[in-house]
Order: structure tokens, then C-alpha cells, then sequence
């Protein structure tokens, strides 16, 4: 199993909101709801650029932007991260079951390292963070990386995501995608079973997206 983190696991993303505000706001602006929903589920130079552009200030340094972010949102990350319905139960299922189990995520070690205060330590087998990997989401190599460190096919993993981004470069990666829209719709994609929440899936669920993979891959 191959878990992204923010919007997935924990309703995060609403802190990032009031980050990317505060620094917007901080450089003489507001930032534009259609850049906030680009940068949902993007690396964080990414990130960078979008408000930048958004803000009219392209010739800003992304790393000093992604620095004061994440002074930022290290501080609001540590008063604390509510679950996403079903998410709980549905790690504890499959840690039950003895699955292998990754987070992988775009987000920043030293985020996810206070991340897991709420998710537990002991909740995955592995752990792949966006500043460990040469190529971020959409690119495949974040849940190839989490594949090849559980010691399984990528064809044999369902990864859950909930932006486009992270759908995009789950479904690049091979594996079976289960898709949570939380803070963005995403459009229905060939492959990708879409859910309202996790709250009802299960395990028989997982293994169904696995048969029908096999089956559509022939």
C-alpha cells in the first residue's frame, strides 16, 4: 500500500492554505484561488514558482519563499493534524493484515517528521518525502522509489491520492490508484476508481483494484 499524506491521510491542506496566504499577503498580495488548487499535491519549488507568478513577481527567490513556508507551517503542523474520514481505521486495517505499507509524499522530511507524531511511527514500512526524490510528483518516481524500498511490484501496490498531481504520477508508476478528492475535483480517469472518502473502504476493496488491474492489463 501506497499512501500520499496531505489531503489523504491528514486535512493539511487547509494549513497550507493559511501559509501560502500569510506569504502572500507578506509580499503585498493575495493569492488567487486557481493558483492554490495548481499547487495542491506540487513539489514545493513548484509550488514557489506558481504564487510567484500568481502574485506578478516571478524574479522572487523560490528558496527563501520555500524556507519562510516552511518555518511556517512546520509552527501550525505541531499545534496538530485532524484524520481524513476513514484514514484511521483504514491504516489499522492494513497494518493488521500485515501489508507493506509507504507514505510518500510530497511533502518535506522535516514536515513528515512531525507529521507522524499524528500518523505514528510505526504505521509504514517506509517513508518517501518530496526532497528525497530527483523527480516530484507527477513524475513516477516517488511511488517507484516507495515500490522498490517495500520490496514489491509496482503492479502489485494500490496507491491512494487525492490531487491530480498525485494521481498523475501514481497511475504513471503502474500501480492501481484509488482517488480521494478532498480539496480539488479530479476528473474521472481510466483505471483510477474514484471514492467520496476513505470512511467504507476495506481491504476487499484494495484486493478488487488489484484483480482488475491484472485483468485490464491482460
Amino acid at each position: 500500500m501506497l499512501f500520499d499524506m496531505d489531503g489523504t491521510l491528514v486535512d493539511s491542506e487547509k494549513l497550507w492554505d493559511v501559509a501560502l496566504q500569510e506569504l502572500a499577503e507578506e509580499y503585498g498580495g493575495e493569492l488567487s484561488v486557481a493558483a492554490r488548487q495548481a499547487i495542491i499535491g506540487t513539489a514545493m519549488a513548484e509550488s514557489m514558482r506558481i504564487l510567484h507568478d500568481d502574485l506578478g513577481q516571478p524574479e522572487r527567490d523560490p528558496e527563501l519563499s520555500a524556507a519562510w513556508i516552511n518555518a511556517r507551517i512546520l509552527d501550525l503542523f505541531r499545534a496538530g493534524l485532524p484524520w481524513r474520514p476513514g484514514a484511521f481505521e483504514l491504516l489499522r486495517a492494513i497494518r493488521a493484515a500485515g501489508i507493506p505499507t509507504a507514505l510518500v509524499t510530497s511533502s518535506p522530511r522535516a514536515l513528515v517528521e512531525i507529521a507522524l507524531d499524528t500518523l505514528g511511527r510505526d504505521t509504514f514500512d517506509t517513508v518517501v518525502a518530496g526532497d528525497e526524490v530527483v523527480a516530484a510528483k507527477p513524475h513516477p518516481e516517488p511511488y517507484l522509489t516507495a515500490a522498490r524500498l517495500l520490496g514489491v511490484p509496482i503492479e502489485r501496490c494500490v496507491a491512494i491520492e487525492d490531487s491530480p498531481t498525485g494521481v498523475a504520477s501514481a497511475v504513471a508508476s503502474g500501480a492501481a490508484v484509488l482517488a480521494v478528492p478532498a480539496e480539488v475535483a479530479l476528473p474521472s480517469t481510466v483505471g483510477v476508481r474514484q471514492v467520496e472518502s476513505l470512511a467504507g473502504v476495506d481491504l476487499e476493496l484494495l484486493a478488487a483494484l488489484l484483480t482488475d488491474r491484472a485483468a485490464a492489463t491482460g
